[in-house]
């Protein structure tokens, strides 16, 4: 499953991988190599496809947990 966000920071590295920091929708960052991010959109934050709704925000364990067992009445 992916994640959209804004790039936020690359390093670059020689002779190794390169690091993309990505901040999401909900403010949480994360750090990526280089070989795993696709550019959907431009600078203005504005995508050049159709993107889901729900503004793309992967939960974490926790959260996820808590949605599912607030589902089941828990």
């Amino acid at each position: 499953m992916g994640r959209d966000g804004t790039i936020i920071y690359q390093e670059h590295h020689r002779g190794g991988f390169n690091l993309v920091h990505i901040k999401d929708a909900g403010d949480h960052t994360f750090v990526t190599r280089e070989n795993n991010v696709f550019t959907v959109g431009d600078e203005a934050g504005k995508p050049w496809v159709s993107l889901p709704k729900g503004k793309r925000v992967k939960l974490s364990i926790a959260e996820e947990r808590g949605r599912r067992r607030a589902h089941q009445g828990l």
